[in-house]
């Protein structure tokens, strides 16, 4: 087994929890975006987004405890990677403002399914992972380079 091997698994997870932050910022920007998408010659609001991550193998934890004390030959890649980046397809919100250029005949607009505090607790939910990761790295890090002094000696 690598050394390096949670260095990687953590690495993946730093790029996933990036790449959910960034479209959580999205979100958030376009939560009032009414003309996001051209359809049939109508515009459709924004429509949000999701971040799908799975585990880049599908083996099982015995397998990989077998694999790190030795009972299986070579070992499969760890870490999780983005499957997807999907459209959530929740309908959208209708608002009564007849004042609005986007309003239809009875002074309704349809807003995007963005819920500001949904994508609040998504994007804490990330960040808290990013930080766990980083955490993790550091360790390893550290544990690597103790390693490394106790060879010196």
């Amino acid at each position: 087994m690598s050394m390096f091997r949670s260095m990687d698994t953590s690495a993946s997870a730093l790029t996933a929890n990036r790449l959910r932050l960034d479209t959580i910022s999205a979100n958030v920007a376009n939560a009032n975006t009414t003309r996001a998408k051209l359809v049939n010659g109508e515009w459709q609001p924004y429509r949000r987004k999701i971040v799908e991550v799975s585990p880049k193998t599908n083996e099982s934890f015995d397998n990989f405890l077998q694999a790190a004390i030795g009972g299986v030959n070579g070992t499969t890649e760890a870490g999780v990677r983005v499957t997807a980046i999907k459209e959530d397809t929740t309908p959208f919100k209708s608002v009564y403002d007849p004042t609005n250029p986007d309003a239809n005949a009875e002074g309704y607009v349809m807003m995007p399914n963005v819920d500001v505090m949904k994508e609040m607790v998504d994007m804490i939910s990330a960040s808290r992972s990013y930080e766990a990761n980083v955490t993790v790295l550091n360790a390893s890090k550290s544990m690597m380079m103790k390693a490394l002094e106790i060879n010196g000696k």
